[in-house]
């Protein structure tokens, strides 16, 4: 999908007043840690008002749902996401996914609290902070995890070391030469956190092999942790499927 097409379906929604924070591959990109995304990947407070601004916004980009589940409350809440497909011209073919909820993450209004505001070509987008977006990230898909390596290193390498930073850098570098660096740099910090990751353990004795290994953990574990979390959710949306499919209308 070209930008071109993405700003013009961001300047809808974000036209609708809803308060939208743009997760997924295309806050990375707005990041600088990857180069496209096909779809807009959204996280809302699904309130009955947000709710309704949001149904005018994809009304407006004649956005259909893709099967099941339904936009409400209720199955956001659960933890499903919603699809729709765009149909106006301009933003035509363009998939659009709406949460309530992020593994790994807080609610909506801490994340709100936290958010990046952005200017895209004169356009505000409210964009998930990168620390949150990291934890987000941390999926069972292969495809996510250079994303979450990349926002941390541009964050280690762009931003000014403020104690919250050098905490996040400390326990979310995935490159063993960038974690040895990170750990002599900040060597009472490193010591500190050292306990609670063995990678880092291993930086600080600047064995890479040890941190390879270490970090082969870190995202086997994460992963198992979101196959473990979206399993029940899977099998709600096969029976939302088998009612829809069973339905007279």
């Amino acid at each position: 999908m070209t930008p071109k097409l993405i700003h013009r379906a961001l300047s809808s929604i974000t036209k609708s007043g809803a308060r939208i924070l743009l997760i997924g591959g295309q806050a990375c990109v707005f990041y600088g840690a990857a180069e496209l995304s096909r779809d807009i990947d959204l996280l809302i407070h699904p309130d009955p008002e947000t709710l309704d601004l949001l149904r005018a916004a994809l009304q407006e980009l004649k956005a259909v749902p893709i099967a099941v589940p339904d936009l409400s409350s209720e199955v956001l809440l659960r933890g499903h996401a919603v699809h729709f497909r765009c149909k106006r011209e301009d933003v035509a073919e363009l998939r659009i996914d709406v949460m309530a909820i992020l593994r790994n993450c807080e609610d909506f209004e801490a994340l709100w609290a936290r958010r990046t505001v952005l200017d895209v070509d004169g356009m505000v987008v409210n964009v998930l902070a990168t620390e949150d977006l990291v934890r987000a990230k941390k999926t069972q898909r292969d495809k996510d995890w250079p994303s979450v390596r990349r926002l941390v290193e541009r964050s280690y390498l762009a931003e000014e070391p403020a104690p919250s930073k050098i905490s996040f850098w400390l326990q979310e570098l995935r490159t063993p030469e960038l974690l040895i660096e990170a750990a002599k740099r900040f060597p009472v910090e490193a010591a500190a956190l050292g306990a609670k990751r063995p990678a880092l353990r291993a930086a600080i004795e600047q064995d890479e092999p040890a941190i390879a290994k270490h970090l082969a953990d870190e995202l086997a574990l994460e992963a198992a942790l979101d196959r473990a979390y979206w399993e029940p959710l899977k099998k709600e949306l096969e029976a939302f499927r088998a009612a829809k499919r069973n339905s007279p209308t």
